[in-house]
Protein backbone atom coordinates (compact mmCIF):
# COMPACT_ATOMS: atom_id res chain seq x y z
CA UNK A 1 0.00 0.00 0.00
CA UNK A 2 1.51 3.38 -1.01
CA UNK A 3 2.45 5.83 2.29
CA UNK A 4 2.57 8.59 -0.08
CA UNK A 5 -1.33 10.22 -0.97
CA UNK A 6 -0.92 11.68 -5.12
CA UNK A 7 0.28 15.04 -4.15
CA UNK A 8 -1.17 17.94 -5.81
CA UNK A 9 1.59 21.27 -6.36
CA UNK A 10 0.00 23.58 -3.58
CA UNK A 11 2.89 25.79 -4.00
CA UNK A 12 4.51 27.71 -6.23
CA UNK A 13 7.89 26.14 -5.88
CA UNK A 14 5.57 23.00 -6.58
CA UNK A 15 3.85 24.08 -8.78
CA UNK A 16 6.81 25.35 -11.05
CA UNK A 17 8.51 21.53 -10.37
CA UNK A 18 5.40 20.03 -11.66
CA UNK A 19 4.88 22.39 -14.92
CA UNK A 20 8.59 21.53 -15.74
CA UNK A 21 8.49 17.95 -15.28
CA UNK A 22 4.96 17.96 -17.58
CA UNK A 23 6.87 20.01 -19.97
CA UNK A 24 9.91 18.35 -20.33
CA UNK A 25 11.17 15.51 -22.21
CA UNK A 26 9.23 13.47 -20.04
CA UNK A 27 5.93 14.99 -20.85
CA UNK A 28 2.72 13.71 -19.76
CA UNK A 29 4.25 10.08 -19.78
CA UNK A 30 4.51 10.73 -15.84
CA UNK A 31 1.13 11.25 -15.43
CA UNK A 32 -0.91 9.24 -13.49
CA UNK A 33 -4.67 8.48 -14.67
CA UNK A 34 -5.76 11.77 -12.08
CA UNK A 35 -3.34 14.07 -13.49
CA UNK A 36 -0.41 13.52 -10.42
CA UNK A 37 2.60 13.15 -10.94
CA UNK A 38 3.82 9.14 -11.22
CA UNK A 39 6.47 6.80 -9.78
CA UNK A 40 9.15 8.63 -8.10
CA UNK A 41 8.40 12.45 -9.49
CA UNK A 42 5.44 12.36 -7.05
CA UNK A 43 7.67 12.46 -4.08
CA UNK A 44 9.94 15.79 -5.31
CA UNK A 45 7.02 17.48 -4.75
CA UNK A 46 7.51 17.37 -1.04
CA UNK A 47 10.93 19.38 -1.11
CA UNK A 48 10.54 20.94 -4.79
CA UNK A 49 14.17 22.40 -4.77
CA UNK A 50 15.69 18.69 -4.29
CA UNK A 51 13.56 17.32 -6.63
CA UNK A 52 13.88 19.41 -9.25
CA UNK A 53 17.64 18.86 -8.76
CA UNK A 54 17.21 15.50 -8.71
CA UNK A 55 14.74 15.25 -11.62
CA UNK A 56 17.43 17.47 -13.43
CA UNK A 57 20.32 15.06 -12.98
CA UNK A 58 17.53 12.40 -14.45
CA UNK A 59 17.14 14.32 -17.28
CA UNK A 60 20.83 15.03 -18.03
CA UNK A 61 21.90 10.56 -17.64
CA UNK A 62 18.75 10.12 -19.73
CA UNK A 63 18.64 12.62 -22.41
CA UNK A 64 21.92 14.16 -22.40
CA UNK A 65 24.61 11.77 -21.56
CA UNK A 66 26.97 10.20 -24.60
CA UNK A 67 25.51 6.70 -23.65
CA UNK A 68 23.38 5.14 -26.49
CA UNK A 69 19.82 4.91 -25.45
CA UNK A 70 20.26 0.83 -25.81
CA UNK A 71 23.07 0.94 -23.28
CA UNK A 72 21.23 3.45 -20.90
CA UNK A 73 18.27 1.15 -21.31
CA UNK A 74 20.29 -1.65 -20.82
CA UNK A 75 21.76 -0.19 -17.47
CA UNK A 76 18.62 1.40 -15.92
CA UNK A 77 17.23 -2.51 -16.17
CA UNK A 78 20.36 -3.64 -14.53
CA UNK A 79 19.46 -1.29 -11.53
CA UNK A 80 15.88 -2.13 -11.71
CA UNK A 81 16.36 -5.87 -11.35
CA UNK A 82 19.30 -5.38 -8.51
CA UNK A 83 16.70 -3.27 -6.62
CA UNK A 84 13.77 -5.46 -7.43
CA UNK A 85 11.79 -2.48 -8.62
CA UNK A 86 9.21 -2.31 -10.39
CA UNK A 87 7.91 0.25 -11.56
CA UNK A 88 11.47 0.73 -13.47
CA UNK A 89 11.02 -2.55 -14.72
CA UNK A 90 7.22 -1.28 -16.16
CA UNK A 91 8.45 2.24 -17.74
CA UNK A 92 12.32 0.82 -18.69
CA UNK A 93 10.91 -2.81 -20.36
CA UNK A 94 8.78 -1.35 -22.99
CA UNK A 95 11.66 1.31 -23.77
CA UNK A 96 14.26 -0.98 -24.14
CA UNK A 97 11.95 -3.38 -26.29
CA UNK A 98 11.10 -0.45 -28.86
CA UNK A 99 14.72 -0.37 -29.19
CA UNK A 100 15.53 -3.54 -30.21
CA UNK A 101 15.80 -5.73 -26.78
CA UNK A 102 13.93 -9.18 -27.42
CA UNK A 103 11.89 -10.39 -24.61
CA UNK A 104 14.82 -13.37 -23.76
CA UNK A 105 17.13 -10.53 -22.97
CA UNK A 106 14.48 -8.87 -21.26
CA UNK A 107 14.08 -11.83 -19.12
CA UNK A 108 17.70 -12.06 -18.74
CA UNK A 109 18.02 -8.87 -17.11
CA UNK A 110 15.04 -8.88 -15.23
CA UNK A 111 16.66 -11.94 -13.33
CA UNK A 112 19.94 -10.86 -12.84
CA UNK A 113 21.77 -12.08 -15.63
CA UNK A 114 23.58 -11.02 -18.07
CA UNK A 115 21.95 -10.77 -21.78
CA UNK A 116 23.68 -12.10 -24.73
CA UNK A 117 24.33 -9.04 -27.02
CA UNK A 118 25.91 -8.57 -30.34
CA UNK A 119 27.50 -5.52 -29.07
CA UNK A 120 30.64 -5.58 -26.94
CA UNK A 121 29.95 -1.72 -25.43
CA UNK A 122 26.80 -3.06 -24.90
CA UNK A 123 27.52 -5.76 -23.20
CA UNK A 124 30.50 -3.66 -20.97
CA UNK A 125 28.00 -1.68 -20.02
CA UNK A 126 26.17 -4.66 -18.91
CA UNK A 127 29.12 -5.84 -17.27
CA UNK A 128 29.65 -2.56 -15.50
CA UNK A 129 26.73 -1.36 -14.25
CA UNK A 130 26.11 -5.14 -12.63
CA UNK A 131 28.98 -4.69 -10.63
CA UNK A 132 28.30 -0.89 -9.47
CA UNK A 133 24.89 -2.54 -8.00
CA UNK A 134 26.24 -5.98 -6.82
CA UNK A 135 29.86 -4.40 -4.92
CA UNK A 136 29.61 -1.13 -5.40
CA UNK A 137 32.89 -0.74 -7.09
CA UNK A 138 34.66 -1.77 -10.15
CA UNK A 139 37.87 -3.68 -10.65
CA UNK A 140 40.76 -2.81 -12.61
CA UNK A 141 39.46 -4.61 -15.81
CA UNK A 142 36.00 -3.33 -15.65
CA UNK A 143 37.05 0.08 -14.98
CA UNK A 144 39.16 -0.16 -18.20
CA UNK A 145 36.51 -1.74 -20.35
CA UNK A 146 34.75 1.74 -21.15
CA UNK A 147 36.00 5.36 -21.33
CA UNK A 148 36.65 7.28 -18.61
CA UNK A 149 33.73 9.79 -19.54
CA UNK A 150 31.47 6.67 -19.80
CA UNK A 151 32.08 5.10 -16.53
CA UNK A 152 31.07 9.18 -15.08
CA UNK A 153 28.19 9.03 -16.93
CA UNK A 154 27.45 5.10 -16.32
CA UNK A 155 28.53 5.87 -12.44
CA UNK A 156 25.95 8.66 -12.34
CA UNK A 157 23.53 7.35 -14.20
CA UNK A 158 23.49 4.06 -11.80
CA UNK A 159 23.64 6.32 -8.23
CA UNK A 160 20.38 8.41 -9.93
CA UNK A 161 18.35 5.02 -10.44
CA UNK A 162 19.63 3.38 -7.12
CA UNK A 163 18.24 6.66 -5.77
CA UNK A 164 14.61 6.48 -7.21
CA UNK A 165 14.37 2.70 -6.59
CA UNK A 166 15.21 3.58 -3.09
CA UNK A 167 12.53 6.37 -2.89
CA UNK A 168 10.07 4.14 -4.92
CA UNK A 169 10.40 1.31 -2.29
CA UNK A 170 10.45 3.63 0.89
CA UNK A 171 7.40 5.47 -0.26
CA UNK A 172 6.12 1.93 -1.82
CA UNK A 173 4.99 3.35 -4.65
CA UNK A 174 3.32 0.59 -6.94
CA UNK A 175 4.73 -0.86 -10.10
Amino acid sequence: MPRLPRLTPDSPSARALYDKIVAGPRGTSMLDQEGGLAGPFNAMLLSPAVGDALQELGAAVRYRSSLSDRARELAVLVVASAWDSAFEQQVHEPIARSLGLTDAQLADLRNGRPPALGDPSEAAVVRVATALVSRRDLDDEEYALLPESVVFELTTLVGYYSTLALQLRVFRVPG
